[in-house]
């Protein structure tokens, strides 16, 4: 995606700043710009600035100036959040037609808009106040995150039979012992290998080093004898396709549902991202603080990590249990004069 030829100047003016002041990834600074992109569109139509049929996906932005993003007003931001809620099309690939995006979904268009106006306030100063400072992000339901128990990742573990045994075990220690991003697996080179650790970089092109356990050196080693003996199209991937390139995302997402659905799991209810959600959780479990865990996952916020520090339901029990109340008895005396 090319948003430099497709984003008015003052839209560009803010994706440079953080693709290059900010160190955003170009991922991020893509979602920046359809974010705002949906934003400005559903502007035009709501205010009448292209015939009402428009069909939204193809309203041009170019013409979005200085002038247009001063007049935006709070109650129009909150028509936004009340489209997106009701009227918007989930997926815009799917054949099957529904509305209204989650709430995590509108929080982080939401999170795009205040990011946009901070930087032109404060930033840029090209404006003297903030219309959306006051702007409520949508409230997001708490529901317990889904992971692996340990006998789970042992039999999904167990499960990886295919012609690339060596490479998906691999992937899947890695993930499991790790907790790396399936950005952060497609994107290792063989440089980035060392006797005891790897060298990985994250979000915003922040690097770190992940130590490896006996089992995920293991695997490596073991792929490694494998992937020397492959005339890679890409030398410095780790990772290679059946085509000798690097492995895409959607390769290590299919990879993952399939050796989910050997190992008798749902792979409806579990992900590659799951899978690095259970590396957290298992460490937790195992005495690791959350700090710690902060640094091996490359969380740049504590309070990113501490979604993971949810409670199984044992220790819940066991709270439970330790409360002193927790056996007491009415004095059967006391109950019977209360009958009397």
């Amino acid at each position: 995606m090319d948003y430099r030829s497709d984003a008015p100047a003052i839209l560009r003016d803010f994706l440079i700043y953080h693709e290059t002041i900010k160190g955003h990834s170009h991922n991020t600074v893509d979602e920046y710009f359809l974010d705002l992109r949906t934003f400005f569109r559903f502007l035009k139509l709501h205010r009448g600035l292209v015939p009402r049929a428009s069909e939204l996906e193809e309203i041009p932005i170019d013409d979005v100036d200085l002038d247009f993003v001063r007049s935006v007003t709070l109650s129009e931001v909150y028509e936004y959040l009340a489209f997106l809620s009701r009227d918007r099309v989930k997926n815009q690939r799917s054949r099957d037609t529904e509305y209204g995006i989650s709430a995590a979904s509108r929080a982080r268009k939401i999170a795009s808009i205040k990011s946009f106006y901070k930087y032109l306030t404060v930033k840029a100063n090209l404006l003297e106040e903030n219309p959306v400072q006051d702007l409520d992000s949508p409230k997001l339901p708490k529901t317990l995150p889904r992971y692996l128990s340990l006998a789970e990742s042992e039999r999904l573990l167990q499960s990886v039979d295919s012609r690339n045994r060596a490479r998906d075990y691999c992937i899947l220690c890695i993930f499991l012992n790790c907790g790396l991003r399936i950005s952060e697996i497609v994107g290792l080179n063989v440089s980035d290998l060392r006797a005891d650790h790897l060298r990985v970089v994250g979000k915003g092109n922040k690097e770190r080093v992940v130590y490896l356990n006996d089992a995920t050196a293991a695997a490596i080693n073991d792929y490694l004898l494998v992937r020397r003996q492959i005339d890679a199209v890409d030398k410095s991937a780790l990772f290679l396709s059946n085509r000798k390139t690097r492995i895409s995302r959607e390769a290590v997402h299919s990879m993952v549902k399939n050796s989910l659905l050997r190992a008798g799991l749902d792979a409806s209810k579990y992900s590659a991202h799951k899978l690095r959600h259970t590396a957290a959780t298992l460490m937790l479990q195992n005495g690791v603080d959350v700090r710690t865990l902060q640094e091996l996952l490359g969380h740049e916020h504590l309070n990113t990590t501490q979604i993971y520090t949810h409670v199984d339901s044992t220790d819940l029990r066991i709270a439970a249990s330790a409360n002193p109340l927790g056996h007491f008895q009415p004095d059967a005396a006391k109950e019977e004069e209360d009958e009397e």
